[in-house]
């Protein structure tokens, strides 16, 4: 069974910093494109970056870029978030996703979805 697990979510302020965890099961993630995700109450789900299978190509939202980092360790079979700089908008459930294809990965449409970890960003 393929499984993808969030980890590293939690309760932080303003300007501070959380790596957040992929962990994947049942699939070698390493085969596939990873992206993260976002989703507020009552706001649209948001693409916030991706990693590719092949040439470690990368694609960040303007919105986060420059402040977060993916990356992956294939031998953990894991792909990480690093997320610097933290807003209180940051705030939402982050979703990491595994994708055949790059451009599926960037436009949300995963083959494989995890079930979410909690970021709060606040005083």
């Amino acid at each position: 069974q393929v499984q993808l697990v969030e980890s590293g979510g939690g309760l932080v302020q303003p300007g501070g910093s959380l790596r957040l965890s992929c962990a994947a099961s049942g699939i070698t993630l390493g085969y596939y494109n990873v992206g993260w995700f976002r989703q507020a109450p009552g706001k649209e789900r948001e693409g916030i970056s991706c990693i590719s299978s092949s040439d470690g190509s990368t694609y960040y939202a303007d919105s986060v870029k420059g402040r977060f980092t993916i990356s992956r360790d294939n031998a953990k079979n894991t792909v990480y978030l690093q997320m610097n700089s933290l807003k209180p908008e940051d705030t939402a459930v982050y979703y990491c996703a595994a994708a055949v294809l790059f451009r599926l990965c960037i436009t949300g449409n995963g083959d494989y979805w995890g079930q979410g970890t909690q970021v709060t960003v606040s005083s």
